[in-house]
């Protein structure tokens, strides 16, 4: 049913229809009733994707995660940060459009999606160094927020955690246990998240005036088999900790540590960071840095609607708190005071 078929049962124009659907005051009371009472018993809803374009607004975000279609199905972090944007855009009345696409295909078509009309605004979670979807959004002029900070223009909006913070806490922590040969799974150096948790690791063993041993440091994707190979490549170098930038890398750092016949964390203690459902039930459970992924997507949904809504608003630039979560997988605070006893009697 649409606004002619309508206005022919009613016996009026397609514009006193229309007017009536928009709450317009020039309306008489009587043509109003008359009107409403067929669109009720027909059960009619307007076309929002067409109200949307005719007023300048479709009330959609599009969601672009530029790791690809396979980081969807296999990395938990992206679930958990979808449904904190959906919550939000139901929230407020809002929909969401998942860009399911490879990189490649991203940037071939990301600038068909910005002049299409389609969507208000777009999140950008997981950006990589210099990348052109980014730098094409950045280029025009539909809104767009970032999930994690841009390195370099502060224009930009983003809604961030504090990735450097969580991860030097993380290692403070193991070096607070008194472990000495500390290693590191990093995440890829070419994403900001990646290379801001390994920031984090070195800041940890500077402040403690520690060399930082490249020979401790591997780099990997965020996937458990990821780090599973990375471990193989750290246990010659006889690491007693591993801070992974992930918890899919710590599981995976976990079984080859198991694998190769040493304990966690009698021989080497593992930190993750994300703090994932399956954290509690690894074995032993993981000490994690908890990070609010839920609630990064939410914020980043209700600030991006926020600049829609009020265009030439200055840049949001939002950094969401870490916290540390201890559990066995490198001992407890008992280790820590047995430690600090065992150096004041030395």
């Amino acid at each position: 049913m649409n606004l002619e078929q309508i206005a022919k049962l009613v016996g009026v124009s397609r514009s006193t229809v229309s007017r009536v659907i928009n709450n317009d005051p020039n309306v008489s009371r009587a043509t109003y009733q008359k009107v409403m009472e067929v669109v009720n018993r027909l059960n009619y809803q307007p076309n929002a994707a067409a109200r949307g374009l005719a007023a300048g607004r479709t009330r959609v975000l599009g969601l672009v995660i530029p790791a690809g279609v396979a980081a969807l199905f296999t990395d938990p972090y992206f679930p958990l940060l979808i449904q904190g944007v959906s919550s939000a855009c139901n929230a407020h009345d809002h929909s969401v459009m998942l860009w399911l696409a490879d990189p490649e295909y991203e940037r071939r078509t990301i600038r068909q999606i910005m002049h299409s009309g389609l969507i208000d605004g777009v999140i950008v979670s997981s950006m990589l160094l210099d990348d052109p979807v980014v730098q094409a959004l950045g280029e025009g002029d539909l809104p767009f927020l970032l999930v994690g900070r841009h390195p370099t223009d502060s224009r930009v909006s983003y809604v961030d955690v504090d990735n450097q913070n969580g991860a030097r806490e993380a290692v403070m922590h193991l070096l607070r246990l008194g472990r000495r040969r500390v290693a590191t799974i990093s995440g890829p150096q070419t994403t900001i998240v990646g290379i801001d948790r390994r920031e984090g690791y070195v800041a940890a063993l500077r402040a403690r005036g520690m060399n930082v041993d490249r020979s401790l440091m591997v780099e990997s994707d965020f996937s458990e088999d990821g780090g599973y190979v990375a471990m193989q490549q750290l246990l010659p170098h006889s690491p007693d900790a591993v801070f992974a930038a992930s918890d899919s890398l710590a599981v995976g750092a976990l079984r080859a540590i198991h694998d190769d016949g040493r304990r966690v964390p009698e021989d080497i203690a593992v930190v993750g960071f994300d703090d994932m459902p399956f954290s509690v039930r690894t074995d032993p459970p993981l000490t994690t840095v908890r990070q609010p992924i839920y609630r990064t997507g939410a914020v980043a949904a209700e600030t991006l609607i926020d600049l829609t809504t009020h265009p030439g608003s200055p840049p949001h630039r939002i950094s969401l708190p870490t916290e540390l979560v201890i559990r066995s997988s490198c001992g407890s605070e008992m280790d820590i005071k047995r430690n600090q006893i065992a150096i004041m009697s030395s």
